[in-house]
């Protein structure tokens, strides 16, 4: 029996990013496929945001940034994405584990960009407001983003701490 791990939906190839694209991860539907049953999740999608849909961006303060358009600061999806997130952090016991999508506004563990009032990226970086909500609940699940796993070292770290969350 497969081990129940979370996963950014378009990283499984479905498309629901804001273009109505997807960043298809082989390495997770070919290689860890064989050792997870992933459980996709879009929180923007699943939050009401619709396909396609203006990009978003993070901004304000790192540790509870708004969540807007890029182009449209007076678009703000913040409540509706935080509401969706705390939500479902309590649905999350049967995880083992979750990969999530590099970057995102919503689902980045590292080195997401909040923007300053001076329109640039703040000197440290913030996490996705999903993933931190997830991470936040769960502080010893174990997560990594899909761009780290082609480490094979922090690939390798990732599935021992999965079995080993799972015992």
């Amino acid at each position: 029996m497969k081990i129940k791990v979370g996963i950014s939906s378009c990283l499984l190839g479905n498309e629901v990013r804001f273009d109505g694209g997807h960043k298809h991860s082989q390495l997770c539907t070919e290689t860890l496929s064989r050792y997870f049953n992933f459980v996709p999740e879009c929180p923007e999608v699943a939050s009401g945001m619709t396909i396609p849909r203006k990009p978003i961006r993070l901004i304000g303060d790192i540790n509870a940034p708004n969540v807007v358009a890029v182009h449209d600061n007076r678009l703000d999806y913040t409540d509706q994405l935080k509401t969706f997130s705390q939500h479902k952090t309590q649905q999350l016991d049967e995880l083992c584990g979750y990969i999530f999508m590099q970057k995102s506004p919503s689902c980045g563990v590292f080195r997401v960009k909040v923007f300053q009032q001076n329109g640039r990226p703040a000197v440290d970086p913030g996490r996705g407001v999903y993933a931190k909500a997830v991470m936040d609940a769960n502080p010893l699940l174990p997560v990594e983003e899909s761009g780290r796993l082609e480490d094979a070292v922090l690939r390798e770290s990732f599935i021992t701490r999965v079995y080993a969350y799972n015992n």
